[in-house]
């Protein structure tokens, strides 16, 4: 007997969650715009010829992207763990500008604009924690302007940790008779394991998301030995 099942999908997915908590990006020097009153900042990353702000807002801003994360007031924990979110992203937004490519097309705002959306429960609630951190509408050209920061940055990341990725037969043969066949029979016991040549895509998938998390990981890591992070008000 043979049925469909996810195992890999799911794998993936939690590959590409670590990734993303990495280099989450949604707010960048440029958010000022959205700011309505004067700002602390809390932070700041300097490569020795550009500096990079992180601002109470900024944290703020991260937060509204955040499905149930409260925002009145924020909890010490999510304003922390999304300031050092933004510190990665400082850092890559240093990285990023030596390399100058081009702005990313208004359909690619729009369908990023459209998945954020996609993840809360309805335009409205988003509209209402877009307003609560400065922005007027989703339609805010200073939003889409953010979006597009976002974009840039990930195809970035894209390009200088994900493109030049190749998995050897031998490390896929190794997934598949290591990890996928043991997790396979654990979750679906008697049922029929796919083959190596069946699941290989989704495999070849894990295997490049896996080595992305590893080398964001290690270039954070040598990183931040480089810039100087200075924190000047706690949040």
């Amino acid at each position: 007997m043979r049925v469909k099942v996810q195992f890999n999908r799911f794998a993936v997915r939690r590959v590409k969650t670590a990734i993303a908590a990495c280099f989450l990006i949604l707010a960048a020097s440029i958010a000022a715009y959205a700011q309505k009153v004067v700002d602390k900042t809390v932070a700041t990353v300097s490569d020795g010829i550009r500096t990079e702000l992180i601002t109470y807002s900024d944290i703020r801003w991260q937060l509204a992207l955040q499905p149930g994360v409260p925002l009145s007031p924020p909890r010490a924990v999510d304003l922390n763990t999304a300031l050092n979110l933004l510190i990665n992203q400082r850092i890559f937004a240093l990285e990023a500008e030596r390399i100058p490519r081009a702005q990313p097309h208004e359909d690619a705002v729009a369908a990023e604009i459209k998945r954020i959306l996609a993840i809360f429960p309805s335009t409205a609630e988003f509209a209402r924690r877009l307003k609560e951190v400065g922005f007027d509408t989703v339609k805010d050209d200073n939003f889409e302007r953010l979006i597009a920061k976002r974009i840039a940055i990930e195809n970035y990341l894209d390009f200088r940790f994900r493109s030049f990725i190749v998995n050897s037969p031998e490390e896929e043969a190794r997934y598949y008779n290591d990890t996928f066949v043991p997790e396979f029979r654990r979750r679906y016991p008697g049922v029929v394991v796919p083959s190596l040549g069946e699941k290989r895509t989704e495999i070849d998938e894990i295997l490049t998301e896996s080595k992305v998390l590893e080398n964001i990981e290690a270039y954070l890591d040598d990183a931040k030995r480089r810039v100087e992070i200075v924190m000047l008000n706690p949040v």
